[in-house]
């Protein structure tokens, strides 16, 4: 028989073995399982790091790591599923020496907080998980805040303890995205875009525990029939510190940039400009009509990013004066609603640029056109 044969049937022989030991895998004394927490990195999927749960027994030669946050990048239409708010993520599993070794490559920080359950709840949360893992419940429609995977563990962990025990702290005093901004600090343009794709719901009080590290911080002080729900927190891993200097991914150069537009005064750069605001404004409009994503829904920022401003571009291009001052007008109203609607919000600072350059362009052509039918009139 030759190698590539004898490999193929050890392969179909240990694989469904492995399968049915997982499944009808009955925990020592000794099992442990934990919430494993990887820290951040610079990929838009990694961005606020990730949740795991292990179950270890070594008696029975298990080490496992569940994970809630898997998706195929080779799903049909992939983009417009996960714009659109239907793409499935499933859980899976790893190796625990497997997913050591990769984050360790990626040079991303690991976090273990044993959990104290007992035997009966050990079984059960391996029995739940192993349930999902081998039927259609594996799958699951991703939410950004309201189905991930740390919401998915929790979700576990919280049914074996019978009850709502890994909660948020109360009372809670931060929002979505106040919470959301610190984890965007290094990459101001990343900040910036999130903040302006996310609308109303992310301004709400963070009910929902939903990030990883923060998961973790709740852990610590998490009490369970009056002990504490994990002993410690152990670092497997402490990421080595990557030193980033970029001199222009800053709200400094940003800003440079947008307010350059005034002082420039020239027609065909205000034009640009609107066109960019216009286009955003029109992508903000169809995918809060299309998008499943709550996160995405009703965005005030199209007050900013007004689509109104493509017609402004056209009827300029067209020398009407009587539009150009009337879109103008409308315009500098949606301004003054929005500074009302963001004024005590955690992305006011990052818009400023904007709403200096727009307001005064905007008055501008306002006020030019405006003297303009005066002198006709």
């Amino acid at each position: 028989m030759s190698r590539f044969r004898l490999l193929l049937l050890l392969l179909l022989l240990v694989f469904p073995l492995s399968k049915s030991f997982s499944q009808s895998a009955i925990l020592s004394d000794s099992s442990k399982v934990s919430i494993l927490t990887i820290g951040t990195a610079n990929e838009s999927h990694t961005l606020y790091g990730h949740t795991g749960l292990r179950v270890l027994d070594e008696q029975r030669g298990l080490d496992v790591v569940y994970n809630f946050g898997y998706f195929d990048f080779n799903t049909p239409y992939f983009l417009a599923k996960f714009v659109k708010g239907d793409l499935q993520y499933f859980v899976a599993t790893n190796q625990y020496r497997d997913f050591e070794y990769n984050y360790r490559e990626e040079n991303r920080s690991i976090y273990e907080q044993e959990l104290n359950l007992s035997k009966i709840q050990k079984q059960k949360l391996l029995d739940e998980l192993n349930k999902n893992l081998y039927s259609d419940e594996r799958f699951y429609t991703y939410k950004f805040i309201d189905k991930n995977c740390t919401t998915m563990v929790i979700d576990k962990v919280n049914d074996v303890l019978g009850g709502k025990i890994i909660t948020t702290k109360k009372p809670v005093t931060v929002t979505y995205r106040e919470i959301l901004n610190p984890y965007l600090s290094s990459n101001f343009f990343q900040k910036l875009g999130v903040n302006i794709i996310f609308g109303p719901k992310t301004d709400k009080k963070a009910e929902v525990l939903f990030l990883p590290l923060e998961l973790m911080d709740v852990l610590k002080t998490t009490v369970y029939n009056g002990r504490p729900l994990v002993t410690e927190t152990k670092t497997i891993f402490e990421a080595k510190p990557v030193k980033t200097v970029s001199y222009w991914n800053n709200i400094y150069v940003f800003s440079a940039l947008v307010l350059l537009v005034i002082v420039l005064k020239n027609n065909t750069v205000y034009l640009t400009y609107f066109t960019i605001l216009g286009l955003l404004g029109l992508f903000l409009s169809s995918v809060g009509f299309y998008s499943l994503h709550e996160e995405v829904r009703w965005n005030y920022n199209v007050l900013l990013f007004n689509p109104s401003l493509l017609f402004l571009v056209y009827f300029f291009k067209k020398k009407n004066r009587k539009w150009i001052s009337n879109l103008a007008l409308f315009n500098l109203a949606c301004i003054a609603v929005y500074l009302i609607v963001i004024f005590n919000k955690a992305q006011l600072l990052l818009f400023m640029p904007i709403l200096i350059t727009s307001t005064v362009i905007l008055a501008k052509l306002a006020r030019k056109n405006k003297k303009t039918k005066i002198a006709k009139a």
